[in-house]
């Protein structure tokens, strides 16, 4: 059988389900695929709707070359001369001339009478059923070895912030697929039988999709389905192999958009010296896939980090590394203290004040979350909680200026 054009394809973020149209006039139906291929398809996951069958085998197939073995091949010599030789080996290209001379040679120096594949060295799986009856169904499995991913790209300036996305789909095997319908998923899906995680994919090939007559496929939103969300591709087309098809994604519009230099940690009795951290926080009117973020400041890429799934209107926050311009010093002062009858705190009051000083230009926010441990933990006038409260301070620090700010902690132990 070969692959037939009608190939409906549901890629996941980590797997893909691949969904052939195939057919039989008899009660035997053949399926081959490349062996690079048939080493991404998860084990257990082969189905055959629409068609009953009595049995199925799967067997390794030699590659194309095998089949000449013993036959009479040419080999290329210097000057553009060649020769016939018999192709004594094809694994590891042992030949032998007329003189009775054995010797290996290199795949690209020797010429055939007939046109070779396009994997000619390459072996195959063939997987064979034995049908009650001749007719048409789906073959169906499941592969590591094509997956999709969304890539963002944040641009940020003076005037506000954009966000769009590209869509990447990946085929890491030498099997081409002509795709009737594609269906991408974003979400959490896992999947029992071979866990192994997938090769590292390269990019080997960008497919093009400026040819003459050829109308690149539009993503359009597909809904959600169960805790997944679902994009669909407007039109056909062709997943090459070895490739990587690019399509323009989401441009969603942010409802918010915060720059600030921040601060993440927990409380402590000890004086801390550093500086702050370059965070960015923003809100979307759209559904984001987990994806890596590239953000670009005045057209000038400020560095790289992933975001991870987040429904409509959920708030992004990440950071891109130090703020060296933004430094800060945080004391802490024991106000009070109660003990019990054997001299252990159980009720001590803290002063904490942390002093931010800044070397820009231009004012810049500076945004401090620290966790303090305890039975029971009141921050400010806040209502107490137990075991963890937060404290989290906001203040404007004006350009090359320094401001302090306090807050009150109150840890009972007892």
């Amino acid at each position: 059988m070969t692959h037939a054009a009608a190939t409906d394809i549901r890629i996941y973020p980590s797997f893909t389900e691949v969904r052939e149209q195939v057919s039989s006039a008899g009660k035997t139906l053949t399926v081959a695929l490349p062996q690079e291929a048939w080493n991404g398809v998860i084990g257990g996951s082969l189905d055959l709707e629409g068609l009953a069958f009595d049995s199925a085998v799967q067997k390794l197939e030699a590659n194309w070359l095998s089949g000449l073995e013993g036959k009479t091949v040419y080999l290329e010599r210097e000057g553009g001369k060649t020769e016939p030789v018999t192709l004594v080996r094809a694994k590891d290209l042992l030949v032998k001339d007329a003189s009775g001379k054995y010797f290996t040679v290199s795949y690209d120096k020797l010429q055939f009478d007939v046109l070779p594949p396009a994997n000619p060295l390459s072996p195959s799986q063939t997987l064979t059923y034995s049908l009650k009856n001749a007719g048409s169904g789906t073959l169906s499995y499941l592969t590591r070895s094509v997956s999709w991913q969304p890539r963002y790209t944040l641009k940020a300036s003076d005037a506000g912030a954009q966000l769009s996305a590209l869509a990447d789909i990946r085929n890491s095997t030498d099997q081409p697929y002509d795709v009737k319908n594609t269906e991408l998923y974003a979400g959490d899906v896992n999947v029992q039988g071979d866990m192994m995680p997938p090769a590292p994919m390269l990019m080997r090939a960008e497919a093009a999709t400026t040819q003459a007559g050829y109308a690149a496929p539009k993503i359009q939103s597909g809904g959600e389905l169960r805790g997944l969300y679902k994009y669909t591709l407007s039109t056909a087309f062709t997943l090459p192999a070895n490739s990587v098809v690019t399509l323009p994604f989401l441009t969603p519009k942010l409802t918010k958009f915060e720059r600030y230099a921040g601060l993440n940690t927990y409380f402590g009795t000890d004086k801390r010296e550093g500086t702050l951290s370059r965070f960015y926080r923003f809100t979307a009117d759209d559904r984001l896939p987990a994806g890596p973020v590239t953000v670009r400041e005045d057209g000038r890429i400020v560095g790289q980090t992933n975001i991870a799934e987040t429904r409509k209107g959920g708030e992004v926050e990440f950071t891109l590394g130090d703020d060296p311009d933004v430094a800060y010093t945080r004391t802490v002062q024991t106000v009070s203290q109660v003990k019990d009858a054997k001299g252990n705190p159980t009720r001590t009051t803290y002063k904490v004040t942390y002093t931010f000083e800044s070397s820009k230009s231009r004012a810049v926010r500076a945004e401090v979350t620290e966790r303090v441990g305890g039975r029971r933990v009141t921050i400010d006038s806040a209502a107490p909680v137990q075991n963890q409260g937060t404290a989290e301070l906001r203040v404007d620090v004006p350009a090359n200026g320094k401001v302090s700010k306090t807050f009150t902690v109150v840890v009972d132990n007892g």
